[in-house]
């Protein structure tokens, strides 16, 4: 999208005000869907932080991710945890994943997340 779409950003700036990560969405971006429910970028560096921490590879890393302070800018990233690549019938990673996307890179979204069962 050259443009985003700003109901899209409205949705990421509401998260990022109530600092909620209940909101499930699901989207299209470069022709790849994912789904998974939307953090609050500060929750979501802090995460991303902790995991790099406890890596013995990749701790010299988690610095990158602390949080940063909050701007008044409107969003430009939609922040996922819990999140799955869709793929056929398969979600990856099975227990979610934490992606950031552009939210100008996103060509389609719904709300809510979707998941797979056998039955």
């Amino acid at each position: 999208m050259s443009i985003p779409d700003e109901l899209l950003v409205d949705v990421a700036a509401t998260v990022e005000s109530g600092r909620s990560n209940q909101m499930s969405l699901t989207v299209v971006a470069g022709g790849v869907v994912i789904t998974g429910r939307l953090a609050p970028e500060a929750l979501w560096r802090q995460r991303v932080s902790e995991v790099l921490t406890d890596s013995s590879r990749l701790g010299e890393f988690s610095g990158v991710f602390a949080p940063a302070a909050r701007r008044e800018t409107p969003p430009t990233h939609l922040h996922f945890h819990l999140a799955r690549i869709l793929q056929g019938t398969v979600g990856m990673p099975e227990t979610g994943g934490m992606y950031r996307v552009a939210i100008a890179d996103v060509s389609a979204w719904t709300v809510g997340d979707f998941s797979y069962s056998d039955s």
